[in-house]
């Protein structure tokens, strides 16, 4: 895809933003993209650690200095005085319930949860004179109606409580390039004493030519179309490791039937390089693989699961790897490169546990247009 003049021109005003549950840098390569200059960043996993400072150390060397200060591990410890102003706030929060304190909602509702501690950064700053302009928020589709919808309403509640307007929208991944059918729920919110909003268009897909489509009921027509075989490392590379045993394939088959019978839709889902997209990818994967196994019948093998590279890709991460088994996705391979650097097991759970990055990059694209520039 090539960057065109809005592309060039976002890239030339520089923003700051901090990374909150950073996870490996799904919000870092897409800000960054985006002109914007990461000067915080929040995560306690020792592995996604790891995986983060490997792959962002050169382009965000402040945040790893000085004993690497502003690259916080518990953010409960996290103190607002040492985190450098900042214009946006990303963070992909945990879904938790609130224990709701009185009839009125607000920022108070909130506490004794990770979210809390987001509101806590952010209500530092404001009381300092230098409000967040915009908070960008990502969650499982879930949120909205989690707790019988108490959950999302406490969080816009706190919002409001400190100052912020905000839209919402669910968004799936596979309408951006990505061969993932995988839906996410997106709070773009944006303090209404700085910028004067009537609403937050959200972009719904991305065309063939990497742009915007912004009315939901033209997506599916026209958003750039994707093939599962897009994000394969060459046939030939794939180590026997990855294609299941006999024993694990007739377990899938022998559950998937038992569900079946009883009226549930668990089980394995199988898939042909020519699928347009596969199923959600979980944390989990690492197990058996068994939301996502990749057809090999006409091998005469049984089927095999993603490997750590296409698992990656498949989160819009352009991996390396042993190469591409057909020309590199025109949208995945534009991203900056990313490295695995942690085990097998640990990047599957890091990769089931990532955003989308060419979701998050078209929305850090729209919020520099639409609310900061």
């Amino acid at each position: 895809m090539i960057k065109t003049t809005n592309d060039i021109l976002i890239m030339q005003k520089k923003y700051t933003f901090i990374d909150l549950f950073a996870g490996i840098g799904g919000f870092h390569q897409a800000m960054h993209y985006a002109g914007a200059e990461c000067v915080f960043a929040s995560e306690w996993n020792k592995y996604a650690r790891q995986s983060y400072e490997a792959n962002y150390k050169k382009i965000a060397p402040k945040v790893f200095a000085d004993n690497a200060q502003l690259f916080n591990e518990d953010i409960h410890d996290a103190d607002p005085n040492i985190i450098p102003n900042f214009d946006v706030c990303c963070a992909g929060f945990p879904c938790q319930p609130f224990s709701i304190a009185g009839h009125r909602l607000g920022f108070e509702d909130t506490r004794g949860t990770l979210f809390f501690e987001i509101m806590r950064i952010v209500k530092a700053k404001i009381e300092t004179g230098y409000p967040p302009k915009v908070l960008f928020l990502e969650n499982v589709r879930g949120l909205k109606n989690h707790d019988k919808g108490n959950t999302l309403k406490v969080i816009l509640a706190a919002l409001d409580d400190l100052g912020y307007d905000c839209s919402i929208e669910v968004l799936n991944a596979k309408y951006f390039g990505v061969p993932q059918n995988r839906e996410r729920l997106f709070i773009i919110a944006w303090y209404r004493d700085l910028i004067k909003c009537n609403g937050f268009k959200f972009p719904y897909g991305i065309d063939e030519k990497g742009s915007p489509i912004y009315d939901k009921k033209e997506v599916s027509e026209k958003a750039i179309k994707t093939h599962v075989s897009a994000i394969f490392e060459p046939q030939e590379t794939i180590d026997p490791y990855y294609t299941i045993s006999d024993r694990m394939w007739i377990g899938h088959q022998n559950r998937k039937e038992r569900n079946r019978q009883n009226g549930k839709g668990f089980g394995y889902s199988l898939f042909t390089g020519d699928s347009p997209y596969a199923s959600t990818i979980s944390a989990r994967y690492w197990k058996d693989g068994s939301e996502i196994l990749i057809d090999q019948s006409e091998l005469g093998l049984n089927p095999r699961r993603l490997t750590p590279t296409e698992a990656g890709r498949l989160q819009g991460y352009n991996i390396k790897g042993n190469g591409w088994a057909n020309s590199p996705d025109p949208i995945i391979s534009k991203q900056e490169e990313y490295t695995i650097v942690v085990s097998r097991k640990e990047a599957y759970q890091q990769f089931g546990n990532s955003v989308a990055v060419p979701v998050i990059k078209t929305l850090a694209k729209e919020i520099v247009n639409q609310l900061l520039k």
